[in-house]
């Protein structure tokens, strides 16, 4: 009888679960530690525990979409969730996450932000007020790093506009001094660059794609682990490993994807491995042959 030791621990324990409950375990997200993310880990840790300055330092990850960038800022979020404040009524919320609206407006920006804290407000309310109890919630809460995931849609506006958002980024971190975390496409980069001086404050970071290297064959090993199926299906292997990446174009998001699919068809045919043929059969779309789809569509 197999001793499961292709799994970790808490796949194992899934391993009892009918097949529609594991099928449901499968698709719910899941977070592995790869070098990359880790070393952004550390950087946000580092600017959690950074003492208050008049200048403050800031963060833009910059990476392809589908390259695990929200999910990475996410799980920095849930290291630390908002918590009882013994001194006062409210909580203690250090880190922040909001999305960029899809335009860069000031009042839909702030809108996000209060909701977030559920205040109570009038979206047709002024501009003004708007940001004076923005101001006044975030220093309550003890705020030290806001994420802005989508910041690339400041590039969706005309110039009035994204030099308006871009100055209310500005304000925020020199108010609150607190530390601005951008998380977007390359896009995001040039958005920022219309502003030298704020472009001077955000350190740029890198989620490039993964190449087909070591590291890439230990995240197919992690992914193999957290996956419940009955069998090994050696994920790591040349041939097996070639076509996932392949498949995915070394995007760990899309790799994700595939992972998934492939688990849930293994297990719904009884097959519980992952195999060149269950991968043959999933019929995948590779990005770049979705992309040329929706240009000839164009």
């Amino acid at each position: 009888m197999s001793d499961f030791s292709h799994l970790n621990d808490s796949a194992k324990g899934m391993l009892s679960l009918d097949d529609a409950q594991r099928i449901e375990k499968i698709r719910s997200d899941r977070w592995i530690g790869y070098s990359k993310a880790k070393n952004i880990l550390n950087k946000l840790e580092d600017l959690l525990v950074h003492p208050r300055t008049e200048r403050m330092p800031n963060l833009l990850i910059v990476g392809d979409t589908n390259n695990g960038k929200t999910m990475l800022v996410k799980k920095f979020c849930r290291n630390h969730p908002a918590e009882d404040n013994p001194e006062g009524n409210g909580v203690l919320a250090p880190v922040m996450f909001v999305q960029a609206p899809p335009v860069p407006d000031e009042g839909r920006f702030y809108n996000s932000i209060l909701e977030l804290l559920f205040a109570p407000y009038k979206p047709s309310e002024r501009v003004d007020k708007k940001q004076f109890q923005v101001i006044k919630l975030l220093r309550y809460v003890g705020l030290k790093i806001l994420v802005i995931d989508e910041i690339h849609h400041i590039l969706a506006g005309n110039t009035n506009r994204q030099r308006a958002f871009l100055n209310v980024l500005k304000y925020l971190g020199n108010e609150l001094q607190i530390t601005i975390v951008g998380v977007g496409t390359k896009d995001a980069f040039r958005a920022l660059q219309t502003d030298p001086q704020l472009a001077n404050r955000f350190e740029p970071v890198m989620l490039s794609r993964w190449e087909f290297d070591n590291e890439y064959l230990r995240l197919l090993a992690s992914f193999e682990r957290m996956l419940p199926l009955k069998k090994p299906s050696v994920l790591h292997e040349h041939k097996l490993a070639s076509r996932l990446f392949a498949m995915s174009e070394g995007y760990i998001g899309e790799l994700s994807k595939i992972l998934n699919n492939a688990a849930v068809y293994a297990i719904e045919n009884k097959l519980e491995q992952i195999t060149l043929k269950v991968l043959d059969d999933l019929d995948w779309i590779t990005p770049s042959a979705r992309k040329r789809r929706l240009d000839g569509v164009s």
